[in-house]
Order: structure tokens, then C-alpha cells, then sequence
């Protein structure tokens, strides 16, 4: 387990620089999880360090796989400055233990919703999650060990959680990229969804 999250910090490290902040989370009945600030000009990207330690295993199993099964870690980036989004830190180890207390499969496409603002004033209460391999390059592991995916989180609004619950993940997308959304900016408007 240290092994492998030794290898996706230094993977973190060669894609995004060093560090200048980290917190640790842990939940009873979960692995620590760590949270590491990487500034970037007027970008913060946050990334969670632990939730690639084990595989998420499939809900529906009897018993989970040690070895096998997804392995990933969560990316957030946000324009600095704009917001107090290093309130971001506990709701992402919320997000990235979701595998080992829920038993769910963090995968491109999904839906993750706190039930609470990602930050304080933050319009958003969940996240997208798109598709990896853009700003961190997956970490291939030894046989039989699935790569570690380093999956970005969109935020979304309620309306439009709730409206890609009826028109899916590709939709909404779509129609981010028609408005000129910009999903760094953490104070925007929800886009239009008539």
C-alpha cells in the first residue's frame, strides 16, 4: 500500500510540481487519506493521495479483490483568489473515501454530491467526474494491478446535477463547451439548461 502511494505522489510531483500545502483526513473505519495544494499562476489544483491504496471493488461482490479492481485518485482545479476553496480539503477526503465506506465505483461520467457546499459560499454540492489522462498521466502498477486513474472533478450546480441526471454526463458537457463555461471558476453562474 505504501509502495503504491509513494509512486502516485511522485507521479503528482512530476505532473503538477511540488506541493505547497497538505492536509491528512481520516474517517473511522477508513484509511487516511491526504489532500496536497499545487499552485499554478492563478490555478490551485488539490489531489487526493490514499484513495488508490486499495481497489475499489464492485459493490455487488462477495468479497472484494486486494489486488485487482480501479485504482484512482481525485483532481480539483480552481482559480486561486477568487474564493476560500482551501475549505475544499475536508469535502475531497469525504469524496475520496466515497469507495471504502460506500462501496461505490468512482469512474468517469459519475455523479458525487456532498449534500453540502464544496467550500464556504460555493455554488456547487457535487461534482462531474471526467475523464482521465489529460493533466496527470495514468500510473501503470505491477501485474495484476490496475493503473492508478487521476480523475478530474467538475463542479456542478443542483440544477445541473439534477439535469445531467436526466441527460447524462456527455450532454452536459456539451453544453458547458457551447456557453464557454469555465469550470475553474469557483464563483460561476450555473450554465443555461433550457
Amino acid at each position: 500500500m505504501g509502495d503504491v502511494l509513494a509512486l502516485v505522489e511522485a507521479r503528482l510531483r512530476t505532473a503538477l510540481g511540488e506541493p505547497d500545502a497538505r492536509a491528512a483526513v481520516t474517517f473511522l473505519g477508513t484509511d487516511r487519506t491526504e489532500v496536497l495544494r499545487f499552485v499554478d499562476g492563478d490555478v490551485v489544483r488539490y489531489a487526493t493521495l490514499g484513495m488508490s491504496a486499495q481497489p475499489m471493488a464492485d459493490p455487488t461482490a462477495v468479497l472484494a479483490d486486494p489486488v485487482k479492481g480501479p485504482r484512482a485518485e481525485l483532481v480539483l482545479s480552481v482559480r486561486a483568489g477568487l474564493a476560500d476553496t482551501d475549505k475544499v480539503l475536508r469535502p475531497l477526503a469525504v469524496l475520496a473515501a466515497s469507495p471504502q465506506v460506500e462501496g461505490v465505483i468512482v469512474a468517469p461520467g459519475a455523479s458525487l454530491d456532498l449534500g453540502e457546499p464544496l467550500w464556504p459560499g460555493a455554488p456547487f454540492s457535487s461534482v462531474l467526474v471526467a475523464e482521465a489522462g489529460g493533466l496527470v498521466e495514468d500510473l501503470e502498477l505491477d501485474a495484476p494491478m490496475d493503473p492508478v486513474r487521476f480523475l478530474p472533478l467538475l463542479p456542478m450546480t443542483p440544477n445541473e446535477a439534477a439535469w445531467k441526471r436526466v441527460k447524462g454526463a456527455q450532454e452536459l458537457q456539451e453544453r458547458w463547451l457551447t456557453h464557454g463555461t469555465d469550470l475553474r471558476d469557483p464563483l460561476r453562474a450555473p450554465v443555461p439548461l433550457d
